[in-house]
């Protein structure tokens, strides 16, 4: 195999530069996160055949004026700022390479593009995308194309390959210009993006967490399972019901999914966290940019709702959501982040849903699913991934593709265990059927399906009392510990829970709170501990006494040295901070707050690991920054690291 040639640049390359956008903020904090807790592909791959009178010279020049066209092909970012650059179509060389193969049938395919999916993109300093020309006996047959995230999403991949097909083909390219971000920053609206986040954050404020928690499953909730599934048969059904409606066929699936949540947990207000394209204008269908982005749709049922009502539902939550989405993210969690930890409740979406456009066989068929109620036209396939990859939440992805509904479904045990997940895509299209045939299909007043043993339902989501035993045993000093329901409809008051700790000298309510607090991300089925009553029995000797309470979280000022680097990295990335780098001043930072508490956002975080990295820390992941933990929690982590320069790519600063 050839090695790709590596790129010289130079400031004089570089024919423009802006901020990033709105989308691609994230995606630019999320190369940053270690690769295995990232929640978007990076890279993303796949790949197109040849036709055989092309030849290798044909494939580069197809390449050469796919990159003359689209400027994000030759775009590059800055590793500590959220800005890019835009260079010139001659500013490196075609990022090609080729690999000779015996036969490119479809094994090889796959195996190909996901070796090249696993080699890192590095966005800061060379192309953002890569290809390779698998060679038969000589002959170009297939073309692999990667792309890195933060500059060209899925639906930009697919419009690329298309492109790159048609003109192998022979087919003329689309003649418009393709439309770069940097162009529509200035048409972005910062008063409505600031309208959006209060909109969102109001909603959030209200919304239950955890829902799917007592969906069913197993207890360890250890396993992971991903379902592919395909009917023929629920495309036909599907396309029906979406008529009658008058919704397309994604917002059907959405309604029948909320649906599902419904019947089987009782729940009639939740998240569904939708995948948009963002691309509803012509002159953004070829766009090979990023512009798809996640929008939090909030779904609100009625119980004896007939399927009519919540289709319509569902169809003006999600216009609501896609007219809110141009939020800037960044602000958007931290804004979030710190509304959930003074309300002690972290949002997971129920539903994580995407709609694709084009065919994604990307699952290697492991062995065919139980046939206990698949319809005959329709076909499953399942693997379980390693145990140690836990799946907090369910992902649902929709594709319509040759007359065929292919549904794909991730999910760990604590929510479905195996047989649940393969249940549930046949469920779905059974009940398509059944809508298409004229049923009503009314939301059900009670739950049909039992919440999962240990699970309580708590005002803000579900809690698993025995995982905040173990919490709180994690604290140091707590001896026992006890935590049971308090409270109910009866008459008792509101309902909470009561935590009886038996504890050694010194420790009081509020280091309990403050603990449970800190966990909020690491352990699933804690919620709400605002509403916790924690009474402690403190043991001296041969007496004991009793406190009870839940009080207000006091500041404290950073006391370690690594509390101090900590403290001096946020008070210089944070707003209206003191200039970065110095070490000086910490003592204004609250290290009992979150890193959102202090208004520092996502795109500062890789300039505030850079500063840790100077003053001779590390040990702190991007995500952890992004979510609720405290500063002094984080601070824990922290350890001595020799200096060393940055090298850019996906390692984070």
């Amino acid at each position: 195999m050839n090695r790709l040639p590596e790129p010289t640049p130079s400031a004089a390359a570089v024919s423009r530069s802006g901020p990033l956008t709105w989308v691609q903020q994230w995606h630019w904090f999320e190369r940053t996160v270690p690769a295995r807790r990232r929640v978007n592909p990076t890279p993303l791959a796949d790949h197109c055949h040849v036709p055989p009178p092309a030849t290798v010279a044909d494939v580069h020049a197809a390449l050469a004026s796919l990159t003359a066209r689209h400027e994000a092909l030759r775009t590059t970012v800055d590793p500590l700022r959220p800005v890019q650059h835009v260079h010139r179509a001659d500013w490196a060389p075609l990022p090609v390479d080729h690999v000779d193969v015996r036969a490119v049938d479809a094994g090889t395919l796959e195996a190909a593009t996901a070796a090249l999916a696993a080699r890192p993109i590095d966005p800061e300093r060379n192309p953002p995308w890569r290809a390779r020309v698998l060679l038969e006996a000589g002959r170009p047959r297939a073309v692999l194309l990667a792309a890195h995230h933060v500059l060209i999403d899925g639906w930009g991949l697919a419009v690329l390959i298309n492109q790159l097909h048609d003109q192998l083909h022979g087919v003329n390219a689309p003649v418009e210009a393709s439309v770069h971000p940097l162009d529509a920053v200035a048409a972005q609206r910062p008063e409505r993006a600031r309208a959006a986040e209060r909109e969102w954050l109001t909603r959030l404020a209200g919304n239950p967490t955890g829902v799917l928690a007592p969906f069913g499953g197993t207890d360890d909730g250890i396993g992971r399972h991903r379902l592919q599934h395909r009917s023929a048969g629920a495309y036909a059904d599907l396309a029906r019901v979406a008529r009658r409606h008058r919704v397309s066929p994604e917002v059907v699936v959405l309604a029948a999914l909320a649906h599902d949540v419904a019947t089987r947990t009782g729940e009639l207000r939740f998240l569904a966290s939708v995948v948009v394209s963002n691309r509803a204008r012509a002159a953004l269908r070829n766009s090979v940019d990023v512009r798809a982005l996640t929008v939090p749709v909030q779904i609100d049922l009625r119980p004896g709702a007939a399927f009519g009502e919540v289709v319509a539902s569902v169809a003006a939550a999600s216009a609501a959501a896609y007219r809110h989405g141009q939020w800037r993210p960044a602000d958007l969690v931290a804004a979030q982040a710190r509304m959930d930890r003074h309300r002690g409740v972290v949002t997971v979406p129920t539903i994580e849903y995407n709609c694709y456009s084009w065919p994604r066989d990307y699952l290697v068929p492991g062995y065919l699913a139980p046939a206990h109620g698949t319809a005959p036209d329709a076909s499953a396939t399942w693997i379980r991934s390693a145990p140690d990859e836990p799946c907090d939440t369910l992902y649902v992805d929709l594709a319509l593709d040759a007359g065929v509904v292919t549904l794909d479904v991730t999910v760990g045990d604590h929510l479905l265990d195996a047989g649940q997940a393969v249940a549930l895509p046949v469920r779905l299209c059974a009940f398509l059927r059944a809508l298409a045939d004229g049923a009503d299909c009314p939301v059900p007043a009670r739950p049909l399906a039992s919440a999962a043993s240990g699970w309580w339902r708590a005002p803000q989501g579900w809690v698993c009392p025995a995982r905040v035993e173990d919490v709180l045993r994690g604290h140091p000093g707590v001896l026992d510990v006890t935590v049971v329901p308090s409270g109910d409809a009866a008459g008792e008051g509101e309902p909470h829970l009561v935590a009886r700790a038996r504890t050694a000298p010194g420790v009081t309510p509020g280091d309990l709170h403050r603990h449970v607090l800190d966990h909020l991300d690491e352990v699933p089925g804690i919620a709400a501990p605002g509403r916790y009553v924690l009474s402690r029995t403190a043991t001296t000797g041969a007496t004991s006494t009793t406190d009870t309470g839940t009080p207000r979280v006091p500041s404290r000022r950073p006391a370690t040295g690594a509390e101090r680097a900590l403290a001096a990295a946020v008070a210089a990335v944070a707003p209206d901070g003191p200039p970065g780098g110095s070490s000086d001043g910490p003592d204004a930072v609250d290290m009992n707050r979150c890193l959102a508490d202090h208004g520092v956002t996502l795109v500062a975080v890789p300039r505030l690991l850079a500063l840790l990295h100077r003053f001779g820390f590390t040990g702190i992941a991007p995500d952890e920054l992004a979510g609720t933990a405290s500063l002094g929690h984080l601070a824990t982590a922290l350890e001595p690291s020799p200096p060393r320069a940055h090298r850019g790519g996906e390692t984070a600063p």
